[in-house]
């Protein structure tokens, strides 16, 4: 079964036994990170993706949205993992609009 969920209505939750998958986390606070990390309980996994080259936010950059934050700060632990593709999968344009624009 698939639920999905806005942050919105994460706050006071524990989620135990699930997989959580959140997408675009490039363009979330290092708050709204936490405050879905924390909402894990005993035997979830979750799973953070995002291009922190795309950043929609005027707000955050590079180097403090909420997926580089919250893989710097648990990179190390015996627990998380971090996997970085290095090339675009949509087309060549795509790629060079990431890395110019």
């Amino acid at each position: 079964m698939l639920s999905l969920e806005a942050i919105t209505y994460m706050r006071g939750r524990s989620i135990p036994d699930q997989y959580i998958f959140v997408d675009e986390v490039q363009n979330l606070t290092l708050h709204e990170v936490k405050t879905l990390i924390t909402r894990a309980g005993e035997g979830s996994k979750i799973i953070l993706a995002g291009d922190p080259y795309q950043i929609d936010s005027p707000y955050l950059d590079f180097a403090s949205n909420g997926l580089v934050f919250a893989s710097e700060k648990l990179k190390g632990a015996s627990i998380c993992a971090t996997v970085f593709l290095e090339r675009s999968e949509r087309s060549l344009l795509s790629q060079l609009a990431g890395e110019l624009l």
